[in-house]
């Protein structure tokens, strides 16, 4: 029987679900990298570009798994208090790093259609195009339906952008501060997922990373009593993760499951965007 349950689990390696979370990572992990290393040619063009980066030294690298223990345990402990705060500020990330994702593209569309580009306003001493308002309007519209419907596509889009700008504006002056980072967040992997339960009594990145928090969107509807409130969504999965339900095709799944998604952190594919980046710059001369 366990020959055959051992079985079951390595062929179901093969079904969708599985294969396209594998592959969305390394995408995501090579896009990453792709887009900070042209990002960091942007900056040497414009220098006004360095003022939105992160350059950590050591002590900073050291810092970042101790807060992000910190802020694990704040959400395992006060994540009710705290979702709807969390998600409005996740909100107006997403959004960000959306627009900061498809620029690119848009001004190449733009480029190589000679397509006009009027300014039409400046904000905060910034030149602020027709283009550029448009885009705007549609990434808000994407969060937007995100916060409305909570769909899995959409929670894995605006994740998957999240986690190529963080690549993106937290610059590693070196290599070795690069592998220390990489290795002390190794470390903090380590022990949230596997030692956690052991002291605080549940796996505390498991439990964090499968809470649903309250949406914003629905508690304003709610108290104003708007029409339509029954299309909004109360719980949101917020974008820390790419997920992909296990029967993508309709398909049975072999034995019983807790859970409905496959689901894989942001925190693996940026570290590895991370690694990839340093190794392009290295053997690249970049």
């Amino acid at each position: 029987m366990s020959d055959m349950e051992s079985l079951w689990k390595l062929v179901y390696l093969l079904e969708p679900a599985p294969v396209t979370l594998i592959l969305t990572a390394i995408a995501v992990t090579f896009a990453s990298a792709t887009r900070a290393l042209n990002y960091g040619r942007e900056i040497e063009r414009n220098w006004d570009l360095s003022e939105a980066t992160i350059m950590l030294d050591r002590s900073q690298a050291l810092m970042i798994p101790v807060m992000s223990s910190c802020s694990l345990l704040l959400m395992f402990y006060l994540f009710s208090s705290v979702s709807q705060l969390l998600t409005a500020f996740t909100a107006v990330a997403s959004a960000s790093a959306l627009y900061f994702c498809l620029s690119p593209y848009v001004s190449h569309v733009k480029s190589q259609f000679g397509l006009s580009d009027p300014y039409v306003s400046r904000c905060f001493s910034q030149s602020f195009t027709r283009t550029q308002g448009l885009l705007l309007l549609i990434c808000v519209a994407l969060v937007v339906s995100w916060l409305v419907s909570g769909h899995w596509i959409l929670n894995n889009l605006l994740g998957i952008c999240l986690c190529i700008a963080f690549v993106s504006h937290v610059r590693l002056p070196n290599i070795k501060i690069c592998a220390l980072l990489l290795v002390c967040l190794f470390v903090y992997d380590i022990f949230w997922v596997f030692y956690s339960e052991r002291i605080f009594g549940e796996n505390v990145m498991v439990s964090v990373a499968t809470q649903q928090a309250s949406n914003p969107m629905h508690t304003v509807a709610n108290s104003l009593s708007l029409p339509g409130l029954q299309l909004i969504t109360k719980e949101l999965e917020l974008p820390v993760k790419i997920v992909f339900p296990r029967n993508m095709l309709g398909s049975a799944i072999p034995g019983n499951s807790d859970f409905d998604y496959l689901m894989l952190g942001l925190g693996d594919m940026t570290k590895q965007g991370f690694h990839e980046c340093h190794r392009y710059t290295i053997f690249k001369g970049v």
